[in-house]
């Protein structure tokens, strides 16, 4: 059985509270793991529902029931994450991505998923003693998902419920007054590079600019480097200075529109905002950059939304 203390490091307090929860066998009906993305929620999530399962479990039957959830098929564990709706279909964003869906905004909870939980809960355990359903990224859910979800909460049943969310002001307050919260903290420098290290990330310690925008999360410094990798060299190393020409400005407006999708364009806000801050510390250079997030998420013709922001941050020639 995963060992939480092993698995997890730098979250203390969260494995504490977990590991008595089990032990003590007095498993609140819901939970909430809040704190930034790539910190270990849903892997402290993935450990609690082996421990609960596992608890007072003779070992002989143990590892098929590991077995089981590294294979995604337990049958009282129901993993829910955001989707994308495609012809019909919610597909996951590997899905998606497999099947050349075009993003234009981050993948949600949506309404069907909560209502699918609903009828999970609505048959008793298969295997254990309760059904578990984790919610990954739970702050992504739309009105109607999280007012549906609030009414599982009213009566889960014979169940627990693992939100995860990345702060718990980012969910109403009816669903976290419900939940027993189970915080957990960004790492310092030091526990970011045993982490890093033993995930065999070493390459990413050479470069501060990723440190600097994980904020201390090694899962968000693992996205940042593989989406930098993605993305292509020549345009983050042309973006790297402010653009000095309203020629270079259009010019390089219409190459974001034209090779990175719409995830990929509000990622490259993150990273100018902060690479442009180490650089230049101009703060009217992070609003506005700023304000073009918020036109692209609002579905501002991008090519519009970068010519508009790359003229007014550069440095025209007269």
């Amino acid at each position: 059985m995963i060992q939480f203390s092993s698995a997890l490091l730098g979250q203390t307090q969260a494995v504490e509270l977990l590991t008595q929860s089990v032990l003590r066998q007095r498993l609140a009906p819901a939970y909430l793991f809040h704190g930034a993305d790539g910190i270990g929620k849903s892997l402290a999530a993935r450990c609690f529902i082996e421990s609960i399962l596992c608890n007072g479990v003779p070992p002989s039957e143990q590892a098929l029931i590991e077995q089981k959830l590294r294979q995604g098929n337990h049958p009282d564990v129901l993993w829910v994450a955001p989707t994308y709706s495609h012809q019909g279909k919610l597909l996951s964003a590997a899905e998606a991505t497999a099947a050349g869906v075009k993003r234009k905004a981050p993948p949600q909870i949506r309404i069907e998923q909560i209502r699918e939980i609903g009828r999970f809960l609505s048959r008793p355990p298969l295997l254990g003693s309760r059904a578990i359903i984790a919610i990954e990224q739970a702050q992504t859910m739309a009105e109607g998902a999280a007012n549906a979800l609030l009414k599982t909460l009213e009566e889960p049943g014979r169940a627990t419920i693992i939100a995860i969310a990345s702060s718990a002001e980012s969910l109403l307050p009816t669903i976290v007054s419900r939940c027993q919260q189970i915080p957990f903290q960004r790492l310092d420098r030091s526990l970011m590079v045993e982490i890093l290290t033993k995930l065999g990330k070493v390459e990413i310690l050479d470069r501060p600019e990723i440190l600097g925008l994980a904020q201390g999360s090694p899962g968000a410094a693992i996205a940042i480097w593989e989406q930098q990798l993605a993305l292509p060299a020549d345009l983050l190393d042309r973006l790297t200075k402010l653009p000095i020409t309203r020629r270079q400005g259009l010019e390089l407006a219409t190459q974001i529109d034209r090779e990175l999708d719409s995830l990929e364009q509000l990622w490259l806000v993150d990273y100018l905002q902060y690479t442009y801050w180490q650089k230049y510390r101009q703060a009217q250079t992070i609003a506005t950059l700023e304000q073009t997030r918020s036109h692209l998420l609002a579905y501002v013709q991008p090519r519009l939304v970068w010519e508009c922001a790359l003229l007014k941050i550069g440095q025209p020639a007269a």
